[in-house]
């Protein structure tokens, strides 16, 4: 569903991304692991067209690299944002609705079942989402991007500063999408919860791949969780 192949993107002079190439298969979920400042952010928005990527990025067997960020959602990418963008003079309602694409009036999500599954999103269905607490926010964040039925999420640290009962939450919604069939590439500081949901995983380091596997592979591979991974 998604091949990347040699990818590079600069900030500036800077060269972050270093000839990446990875892919995510049809209902896959794929996890994305490495420490803080590896590229992995900056890698899910190369491909999303908020960063300029040099390289090959293919989406449904189309070229995608240098497309606007709109023109890449209305293929079916959707994205979520490490910085929980939500309009916060919206109601929770009101986001989730700005989410729906007209052409697709029987998607794979709506906005009751989204509330019957999230019933505290419900209880604040009508409060603006700038009041609502930050693992409120996330998982408003992620359900708006599911309003758009999209063929594939990617999602960056959706679980970074929640508490454990919403991490929890979190990680079910996860799991919810892949059974729906929409492909998940997820950005995580977590290793548990990747290694729990994942089917495969990619290890970053210095804006270059140093690991591909599955997360039972992983688990033996002491030598990249210590050198890549662990503090």
């Amino acid at each position: 569903m998604l091949e990347v192949s040699d990818l590079h993107a600069y900030y500036g002079k800077s060269h972050i991304l270093q000839g990446i190439t990875f892919n995510v298969q049809e209902g896959e979920i794929v996890s994305l692991l490495g420490r803080n400042g590896v590229g992995r952010s900056t890698t899910v928005k190369a491909i999303m067209g908020e960063v300029l990527p040099q390289g090959s990025i293919r989406f449904k067997n189309q070229e995608i690299g240098g497309k606007k960020s709109f023109e890449i959602a209305n293929l079916g990418l959707g994205y979520v944002p490490e910085n929980r963008d939500i309009f916060p003079t919206l109601t929770a309602r009101q986001n989730l609705q700005l989410g729906m694409k007209s052409s697709k009036a029987n998607g794979r999500w709506s906005v009751e079942e989204i509330f019957s599954m999230f019933p505290n999103l419900a209880d604040r269905a009508e409060i603006d989402g700038g009041v609502l607490s930050g693992g409120e926010q996330q998982m408003l964040c992620m359900c708006r991007t599911l309003m758009g039925d999209p063929d594939m999420i990617m999602i960056d640290e959706p679980t970074e500063g929640l508490a454990p009962k919403i991490v929890e939450q979190v990680a079910n919604l996860l799991q919810e999408i892949a059974n729906r069939g929409v492909a998940i590439l997820l950005v995580e500081q977590k290793l548990n919860i990747a290694l729990n949901i994942s089917h495969r995983l990619y290890v970053m380091g210095h804006g270059q791949m140093v690991y591909e596997g599955t997360p039972a592979s992983l688990m033996q591979a002491d030598e990249v969780r210590a050198e890549w991974l662990e503090v």
